[in-house]
């Protein structure tokens, strides 16, 4: 545990406070409940998305310290600039298709163009894709180290608190408790940067004190490790937040330049925590769990008020992606499979399904997190089992050239999810071979472009004469 004064205590109370407040604020609307309960009535101007989009993107903080403590600016080269790359492309080329369809979900697109037989496979991929539980267990982390809650406890609040607003107030309340984290998150991580700058100094205190290959993009990392990386970030195509918080915009125009002004602010923020895990790892160079070397570096530089300040905006941070992935998933269970696969059109029960949904999707998160023991092992182990069966669909969704037809959607995202599953599954067998060296989202990719490769050629009777 860590030592809280009482002003640290208070600040960070206040937060959980004004947090709750603020997602009780929505209210309901009688005219277009499910649009309005769902994607904010389609009316997020260009301020509100870009407040939401960023700080949505960092749930990870922890994990984020991680890294950096352990690789040095490797963390910023695999975890910022590729998704910088991906997302400038999902802003120029597929924001504005996306927001033009005026759809709710990925798998409502999936139904209008690849038909209903795909939209329960890719809805399971997507509710599993976007499980609270990293976010939940690294909520349980802060607070088992500041205030000592066990685990079991620790998850029962923190999901039973989110999930109580967001029952109410729906998107609404993930988009303006989003937009206050958003303001917390860049104050705290702004003031420990400047407390380690005056403490121990600037980039000759780092390269002094550093390991070898610390202050290096690549870390001397091998060229296929840095290829995977970036090949993890396709993921940004087929994120189910961007395409939510897109779809949510007033227009096109906004959802394209809410991403790209985004991108700045990610840059900004990237360069705060990475440079706050640079100055962990110099400062405390033998930690046992690096995972915490954002706290124990606010231990050790910051004065009771600023501490507190700090801790909260590791709480916003991580708390602005729950609040988004319990909503997504949710959204996930209550629209696109309980009212899709009741049939009845009977739009009137769509905030009804999704609310049943946030009850799922938060005791399925609780019991992910407590079964888990690491934050990176949830996050590695689903996306590399649920990526590869979506990322080229989603793209064929939006781009005919690139799209197949028939029953193969279906065998791409099922070969594609298993074939990912088994190589996971079958991995440790290989140990000292080159079969080992192999992602399992590398097999699943490899497996996703043969399919649609044979796919495309059977959809496509100019090809087969």
């Amino acid at each position: 545990m860590v030592s809280l004064s009482s002003i640290d205590a208070l600040i960070i109370l206040a937060f959980f406070a004004v947090t709750l407040f603020i997602g009780f604020l929505p209210k309901k609307e009688e005219s277009n409940p499910a649009g309005s309960f769902l994607l904010s009535g389609r009316k997020v101007g260009l301020l509100l998305f870009i407040l939401t989009n960023v700080s949505t993107w960092y749930g990870g903080i922890l994990g984020v310290g991680e890294f950096t403590y352990n690789y040095g600016l490797l963390s910023w080269f695999t975890q910022g600039l590729p998704y910088y790359l991906f997302a400038l492309l999902f802003a120029l080329f597929l924001a504005g298709k996306v927001r033009n369809a005026s759809l709710f979900t990925i798998p409502d697109r999936f139904a209008q163009i690849y038909g209903r037989n795909t939209v329960i496979a890719a809805s399971i991929l997507l509710f599993v894709l976007v499980s609270p539980a990293p976010y939940l267990l690294m909520i349980w982390y802060l607070i088992s180290v500041i205030f000592g809650i066990n685990i079991v406890w620790g998850l029962i609040i923190t999901g039973a608190t989110t999930a109580a607003y967001m029952i109410k107030g729906g998107f609404k309340s993930d988009l303006y408790t989003d937009a206050f984290e958003f303001f917390v998150m860049f104050a705290g991580f702004i003031v420990i940067v400047a407390a380690a700058y005056f403490s121990f100094g600037g980039f000759g205190y780092l390269s002094a004190n550093l390991p070898a290959g610390h202050l290096s993009l690549t870390g001397n990392s091998s060229p296929v490790y840095l290829i995977v990386w970036f090949l993890i970030a396709l993921w940004t195509f087929a994120d189910p937040g961007f395409h939510q918080r897109t779809n949510a915009a007033k227009d096109a125009k906004t959802a394209k330049w809410g991403i790209i002004i985004s991108i700045i602010l990610w840059a900004f923020f990237d360069f705060l925590t990475t440079s706050t895990g640079l100055f962990a790892r110099a400062a405390m160079p033998n930690l046992e769990n690096p995972i915490l070397s954002f706290p124990l570096l606010a231990e050790k530089i910051l004065a009771p008020g600023l501490k507190g300040l700090f801790y909260a905006a590791m709480f916003a941070t991580i708390l602005s992606t729950l609040n988004s992935f319990v909503f997504l998933s949710a959204t996930t269970v209550g629209y696109d499979l309980i009212y899709k696969l009741k049939g009845k059109n009977d739009e009137t029960k769509i905030v009804f399904y999704t609310r049943i949904g946030i009850i799922i999707t938060t005791i399925f998160g609780i019991i992910l997190a407590y079964f888990f023991n690491s934050v990176i092992e949830i996050w590695f182990s689903i996306g590399s089992i649920c990526i590869p069966g979506l990322i080229f669909l989603v793209i064929g969704a939006y781009y005919e050239r690139f799209r197949i037809g028939g029953i193969w959607p279906v065998i791409e995202i099922l070969g594609a999810t298993l074939t990912s599953l088994l190589w996971y599954i079958l991995r440790p067998a290989f140990n000292g071979t080159l079969l080992s060296d192999i992602e399992p989202m590398i097999a699943g990719l490899i497996s996703a472009s043969a399919i649609h490769l044979v796919g495309k050629y059977f959809s496509n009777p100019l090809l087969k004469k």
